[in-house]
């Protein structure tokens, strides 16, 4: 007899649309058992409710398989809400959980495809209020690959319980051993003791106290993925959480709830052919800034002195919108990042100076298309909607003329497309068909689209009975007033009100604003009145309601009808259109670029696909912008510590300009200038974000190769939210660079170990550097700065072995009598300021050049004396400063005080001990304070 199967993990389940279930065969697999196996055949509860003995003895080919069926399924939860995505997926293989933190997400939801394509997940589920569009696109995926989509109710996906949950994870809650075996298996094993006691007891061993737990899960989970100001993805991470646990609970009867998951990482999702960039990356570059308006009544924020600020030269809504997508996530691929490169070039020729301003020019004039559409379709468009939509037709034709004038644009991609999307043919037919449709001016007097004359001949008919209702009118009124008393108005008028009809229109009399009230002929009928007017239904004021009719409503109704036609022959032409206004986008964007590529002088970089950064004469696109003078520096970086890369031939630049100490992976800004180091490597980090992003970039050239992160610890983003520390988050950031980066990464670390004792920080520094070189040829691009100069004394960090670039400012020092001294490149025997010594009226200039080699002079003595701390202070720092570097500091303890500082310590005793002496009591205070203080300082009174 066949057994019966638990449903499990794997278990085929499919939910359609209108919520049906499908349910396929599953299939069952017996429990991993760890330690020593059992005796005692163990036992199963079926879904029937009576007990299934199972011997050890089950086909292990069985178990394997079903094991695997299992483990195979990858759950995804994903949510889209007010224009942003996030998703979280778990990898049943590799026990990872990975996690996309809220971004910005287009109208064609090309992101959400983009991880579905990527991670390929058997399960999908969503929230109850995600974006309907976005729901479409998950269940048109799961559709085509056979999967599973659920739309779970929106009180899954709320962000605070996707925190608890996730800070419930062993993985963050529970501290990894130090030096100790791990005694999970041992507490799990199945030869220990089975009462609830026992099971307590192991209980509180392993989880310890759960304010701590929660307090480690909270401190450590920026090490793996910062998405604390992300609720989408805690929502979905909680609702991802929460289907693993309770598919577990009913495969194989164990509920442990999140907490018993196995969950060994947890990364952040790597799209493909996209750059990763984290929030305190795009902070720490500046790349976007948010500014509070002016007034204080207003919420409202602009862009501040950042990157998009002064990039971003848009003139349509798309185009903002994707330029801010294009800085979101900057491209990896090598074609795309050329063609974008090219385009740029090409815009920037002189003799395209002038198609480049018409075409921005006519891109101003075009609104956003796609939301103009949307509202026909719902029948809200205004009439300048419909303005819009003809605007949009004239001025593409005038942009694909421009484009066609363009010289040296035919290997150019962007203008090629356009040309291909503008067709001249559909975009004539809806201008035209619209314009001759629309009375422009008739519309905007009536505040609603109306139709020309002479395109629908019963609306003509309608019309021109409507215009010409005043004579009718006139001339019923004078029938009417032939037919009454004449006592009984002096004035009669016929009118029309739409919906209402014709009426009687009577002056309103005083002797009807009384108890007898209004007089009704026979005949007539009241209908409602007014403070001055009266209005009557009559036997003719009917029957012109019968043979008239109600013209107002049946000439809009009419024009509402030739507006929906109008509509169904645009609406054909739907696909094309925003297909259209798509590409017109890009080239928005591009013509942002190479606009401020003209402005700012930058240059076209070489991208290759070698891993190497050489730069050469580079700025900082913001601090040039406010500062009189800027000093471009090079940069030479190659990834894999210590190793080559294949060198273009076809670039001499590349091959024979290059130094030789750009053959490492890491670099190392020492010295003095904490301000101009760390410009110096934002700039370089800058450099290769722009063009990865498709700009130019500030540097008289630039040989990239495509990074695939930048990892940043330069700025700490302190809030009273966040339980770490200001040094807590610089490791929460370091510990993110490590476990995320490769080969191909940038990390940047400025000035990483401060916040610390010296020595702590100094020793997290050189463990970081140490770390990234073991990793070899699989060491990332990194640029460091510091003020630990001591480690690169007593052979901690020798910078003559490493296979590191040393670079360091420059400082000039002038003395008074006029000589100037340069400072070099340092030795391990140099002591701070010892080989420059400072004379009254010498003054320090930070020149901001890099140059090769390390320094060991910070010059922070020479600048607290040239501003006014006292020589004694000074040379006394520089002593023990001294002492701190040869680490003798044990010979301050040696030290005795001189004759003077003796007496001093005398005189401060004795006056000490008057004071402890004074009488406070109310005798005492019979004296005047003056005089016992004269007294006791033994000064003279001064009264």
């Amino acid at each position: 007899m066949p057994r019966r199967k638990h449903p499990r993990l794997g278990h085929s389940q499919r939910v359609s649309g209108d919520g049906d279930e499908e349910e396929g065969q599953g299939t069952a697999a017996s429990r991993e058992t760890s330690g020593t196996e059992d005796t005692q055949p163990r036992k199963r509860v079926r879904w029937g409710g009576d007990i299934e003995t199972q011997d050890d003895e089950e086909d292990p080919e069985e178990q394997g398989s079903s094991s695997s069926a299992e483990r195979e399924k990858l759950c995804m939860a994903a949510s889209c809400q007010f224009g942003r995505v996030a998703c979280a997926y778990y990898d049943p293989v590799t026990f990872t959980m990975y996690v996309l933190e809220d971004t910005s997400e287009n109208q064609h939801f090309d992101l959400t495809k983009a991880f579905l394509e990527q991670a390929c997940p058997d399960v999908v589920l969503t929230s109850s209020k995600a974006d309907d569009n976005c729901m479409d696109v998950l269940r048109d995926h799961m559709d085509g690959s056979g999967g599973m989509f659920q739309v779970r109710p929106h009180k899954g996906f709320i962000a605070g319980k996707g925190r608890e949950r996730l800070l419930s994870l062993r993985l963050l809650s529970e501290l990894p051993a130090m030096g100790e075996a791990d005694t999970a298996s041992e507490i799990s094993s199945l030869s220990e003791s089975r009462n609830a006691y026992d099971f307590m007891r192991r209980r509180r061993e392993v989880g310890g106290d759960p304010t701590v737990q929660k307090w480690n899960a909270s401190v450590r989970l920026a090490n793996f993925a910062t998405i604390d100001n992300s609720p989408l993805c805690l929502g979905c991470i909680g609702a991802l959480l929460d289907y693993l646990a309770r598919a577990r609970a009913i495969s194989e009867l164990e509920d442990e709830g999140v907490g018993g998951l196995e969950i060994r990482d947890i990364k952040p999702l790597p799209l493909l052919h996209t750059m990763q960039i984290n929030a305190d990356a795009l902070s720490s570059l500046q790349i976007f800034e948010d500014e509070n308006h002016a007034s204080i009544h207003s919420d409202k924020t602009k862009e501040g002195l950042s990157l998009f600020g002064i990039l971003n030269g848009t003139k349509t809504t798309l185009g903002r919108a994707l330029m801010r997508e294009w800085f979101l996530r900057p491209s990896m691929s090598l074609e795309v990042i050329n063609a974008r490169h090219d385009a740029v070039g090409c815009f920037l020729r002189p003799d395209n100076t002038a198609n480049r301003h018409a075409m921005h020019s006519h891109l101003n004039s075009m609104k956003n298309i796609p939301k103009i559409l949307a509202a026909m379709q719902t029948g809200r468009a205004k009439v300048s909607d419909w303005q819009g939509l003809v605007k949009f037709a004239y001025h593409a034709l005038l942009l694909r003329d421009s484009l066609s004038e363009l010289n040296h644009a035919s290997n150019v991609e962007i203008v090629r497309r356009l040309l291909a999307a503008l067709d001249v043919v559909r975009l004539r037919e809806i201008g035209n068909m619209v314009n001759e449709t629309v009375d422009w001016e008739e519309s905007t007097n009536s505040g609603r689209v109306c139709i020309r004359p002479r395109v629908d001949d019963e609306l003509d008919n309608l019309k021109h009975i409507y215009n010409g209702i005043d004579a009718v009118l006139s001339k019923v009124a004078e029938q009417v007033s032939a037919t009454i008393p004449p006592d009984y108005t002096p004035s009669l008028n016929v009118v029309y009100f739409p919906q209402l009809g014709f009426l009687i229109c009577v002056p309103m009399k005083e002797e009807w604003k009384s108890e007898a009230g209004i007089q009704v002929l026979e005949g007539w009928s009241f209908q409602f009145s007014s403070d001055s007017h009266v209005y009557f239904k009559s036997q003719e004021m009917h029957d012109m309601d019968t043979h008239i009719g109600d013209l107002h409503p049946a000439i809009v109704d009419r024009e509402i009808e030739i507006v929906q036609a109008l509509l169904g022959k645009v609406l054909v032409h739907e696909k094309a259109i925003n297909h259209a206004c798509d590409v017109c986008a890009e080239l928005d964007c591009l013509i942002s670029f190479a606009q401020a590529s003209q402005s700012y002088d930058y240059r076209k970089p070489y991208m290759t696909q070698d891993n190497i950064i050489d730069i050469k004469q580079g700025r900082h696109p913001l601090q040039e912008l406010v500062v009189d003078t800027f000093v471009p520096n090079d940069a030479y970086l190659m990834g894999g510590a210590g190793t080559g890369v294949a060198v273009d031939s076809d670039n001499s630049e590349y091959s024979e300009d290059a130094p030789q100490y750009a053959k490492n992976s890491i670099m190392v800004c020492t010295g003095a200038n904490a301000c101009g180091k760390s410009v110096y490597l934002k700039q370089i980090a800058l450099i290769q974000y722009m063009a990865q992003i498709g700009c130019f970039v500030p540097a008289e050239s630039a040989i990239l190769g495509v990074a695939d992160k930048i990892l940043t610890r330069v700025q700490t983003r302190e809030s009273v939210s966040r339980v770490q520390s200001a040094f807590m988050i610089d490791l929460n950031q370091v510990s993110l660079a490590l476990r995320n980066s490769t080969e191909r990464s940038l990390i940047l670390l400025d000035e990483f170990g401060k916040g610390t004792l010296p020595t702590d920080g100094a020793g997290l520094f050189c463990g970081v550097l140490k770390h990234l070189l073991e990793r070899g040829s699989h060491c990332p691009k990194v640029i460091a700065t510091t003020h630990f100069h001591d480690v690169f004394q007593n052979e901690l960090l020798s910078p003559h072995r490493l296979p590191v670039t040393f670079v360091h400012m420059q400082v000039l020092l002038a003395s008074g009598n006029g000589n100037i001294s340069l400072e070099s490149s340092g030795s391990a025997d140099a002591s701070d300021d010892e080989s420059l010594p400072i004379g009254p009226g010498d003054k320090i200039t930070y020149l901001y050049k890099v140059a090769s080699g390390y320094s060991l002079h910070s010059h922070a003595i020479t600048c607290a004396e040239l501003f006014g701390v006292p020589k004694r202070v000074t040379s006394r720092a520089k002593y023990v400063s001294e002492l701190l570097a040869r680490h003798e500091v044990c010979q301050l303890l040696d030290e005795d005080m001189t004759d003077r500082e003796r007496q001093e310590l005398e005189e401060a005793e004795e006056i000490c001990r008057k004071f402890l002496s004074w009488d406070l009591s109310a005798a005492g205070r019979q004296r005047p304070v003056r005089a016992i203080l004269a007294e006791t300082l033994d000064r003279p009174r001064q009264d």
